[in-house]
C-alpha cells in the first residue's frame, strides 16, 4: 500500500474533517465566520511541523485577531485545562484553534467548554455541557490520536495523579494533513502509532465491538504493518505518513463507536502516576499480555485483527500465547525495548496501580473489557512489563 489517499471530506456526527496534503485553505469559509480566535498549541511542536505559521497566514488574510496559549504539556494536567479555558473567556475568544497532537486537542475540547460557560472541571467531569459551545478547529499533528474526530479528552487531576477520560465533545472542524507529521522524531513516530494499533485492536475486541468497528479495525492494522516499518527508514516518506494518518483517523472512529479496554485503562494510571512515560509507549509495555488474555475469550475476532501480522494465527484459545508473541514480535521489529522499570517503576508499584485502577478508573474498562479483571491478571500484566 504506497499510494496515500486522496483528499476527502468527511461528516461524522458533529465534526467535519478535512484530509489531504495542504487542504487547510479549504476551511477558509469557516475563518471567514469569526474575527477573534483563541490559538493552543505546546511548546513547539507546532512551529516545527509548519502549522502554526500556516494558521496565522490563513488568520491574517480575513484580519482576524488572535491569541495564543502554548503552555500546554505531554500527558496533560487537568490545571492546564481550566487555565486555558479561562484565558480563552478572559479574551473574549469566538473559537478555538488546537494544532497538536492529543494532548493539546484535549485539552482545547475542555477548554472550550470551559470557556463557553460550562463552569470548572469538576462541572465538566460531572456532564456539565453548555448548550452553545464554542467552536474548536482541531488541526492534528500525529498519526496515533483519533482525537480529532472522536468525542473523547484525557486529563490528569494534579492532586491524586488520576488521568480521566472525559466523553465531551467532536471537534466542529479537523484538518488531517500528512505534511504536518513529517516533523515527528522516530520514537514519537513509533509510539504514536502503537497508540492507533492499540485503539484498533481493544475497539474490535471489546464487548461494544460491531461489524463496523472490526471493519475498520482490520485496515487500520494492516496500513499499519505495512507502512510503519517502511517509513522508520525514511522519516520524510510523506506517503507513508499519509497512509498512516489514515490509519489513526479510523481507529479514532472505532474507539469512538465502541470505546477501548483495559490496556488503555492501565496505561492511564501508569502515565499519570509517571507523567514521562509516552502514551504509547505504555500500551506496548502491557499491551502483549492484554492481546494474550484478550485472545483467549475473543478468539475469533482477535485472529482477524492478527492475521494482518500473522496469517497463521488461529481463532482458538491455545493460540493465545502465540497472538501475545506475534504482537510483541511486531514491536521488537520497530525498535521497542524499553521496560517500565526504565521509568522508575517496579514490583512495589504494585499495590499503588491495581489501587488506582480499581477504585477509581473501574469506569473506563469495566463494562467494555471482554474478560473478567482479576488481581492475578493485572499483576501477571504488569509483572510482564516490567
Amino acid at each position: 500500500m504506497s499510494s496515500e489517499p486522496d483528499r476527502f471530506v468527511l461528516q461524522y456526527y458533529d465534526v467535519k474533517l478535512f484530509f489531504g496534503r495542504k487542504i487547510l485553505r479549504e476551511i477558509k469559509p469557516f475563518i471567514q465566520e469569526y474575527k477573534r480566535f483563541g490559538i493552543l498549541t505546546g511548546r513547539s511542536s507546532a512551529k516545527i511541523s509548519g502549522a502554526y505559521d500556516d494558521v496565522i497566514n490563513l488568520l491574517r488574510e480575513f484580519d482576524a485577531e488572535y491569541i495564543v496559549y502554548d503552555k500546554i504539556s505531554p500527558n496533560p494536567w487537568v490545571s492546564e485545562a481550566e487555565k486555558a479555558g479561562e484565558t480563552l473567556w478572559r479574551e473574549g475568544v469566538e473559537a478555538v484553534i488546537a494544532i497538536g497532537g492529543g494532548s493539546v486537542i484535549d485539552v482545547a475540547k475542555v477548554a472550550s467548554v470551559i470557556a463557553s460557560g460550562g463552569g470548572g472541571f469538576k462541572d465538566v467531569f460531572r456532564g456539565r455541557r453548555p448548550r452553545n459551545m464554542m467552536p474548536l478547529i482541531a488541526i492534528n499533528l500525529t498519526h496515533g490520536t483519533g482525537t480529532e474526530i472522536d468525542r473523547y479528552a484525557v486529563l490528569t487531576t494534579d492532586d491524586t495523579r488520576e488521568k480521566h477520560g472525559l466523553d465531551i465533545r467532536y471537534p466542529t472542524i479537523s484538518v488531517d494533513d500528512p505534511v504536518y507529521t513529517i516533523s515527528l522524531p522516530k520514537d514519537h513516530t513509533i509510539y504514536t502509532s502503537l497508540d492507533a494499533f492499540y485503539h484498533a485492536y481493544e475497539a474490535a475486541t471489546s464487548n461494544y465491538r460491531n461489524i463496523f468497528v472490526e471493519t475498520l479495525s482490520r485496515e487500520a492494522i494492516f496500513i499499519i504493518r505495512e507502512n510503519l516499518p517502511v517509513l522508520l527508514k525514511d522519516l520524510s516518506d510523506i506517503e507513508r505518513r499519509a497512509m498512516l494518518l489514515y490509519a489513526s483517523m479510523i481507529a479514532g472512529i472505532a474507539i469512538d463507536q465502541s470505546s477501548t479496554h483495559l490496556n488503555h485503562a492501565i496505561e492511564h494510571v501508569l502515565s499519570g502516576l509517571e507523567p514521562r512515560l509516552p502514551h504509547g509507549l505504555g500500551l506496548a509495555l502491557t499491551g502483549p499480555r492484554v492481546v494474550y488474555y484478550t485472545h483467549k475469550v475473543r478468539p475469533i475476532e482477535s485472529a482477524r485483527i492478527l492475521r494482518t501480522l500473522d496469517p497463521n494465527i488461529k481463532p482458538l484459545e491455545e493460540d493465545a500465547e502465540k497472538a501475545m508473541r506475534i504482537v510483541k514480535e511486531f514491536q521488537e521489529s520497530l525498535g521497542v525495548t524499553q521496560r517500565l522499570e526504565d521509568y522508575g517503576f517496579s514490583e512495589n508499584d504494585f499495590k499503588k496501580i491495581y489501587s488506582y485502577l480499581t477504585e477509581r478508573l473501574r469506569y473506563l474498562y469495566e463494562d467494555s473489557t471482554p474478560f473478567q479483571i482479576s488481581e492475578d491478571i493485572i499483576r501477571d500484566i504488569i509483572s510482564s512489563a516490567l
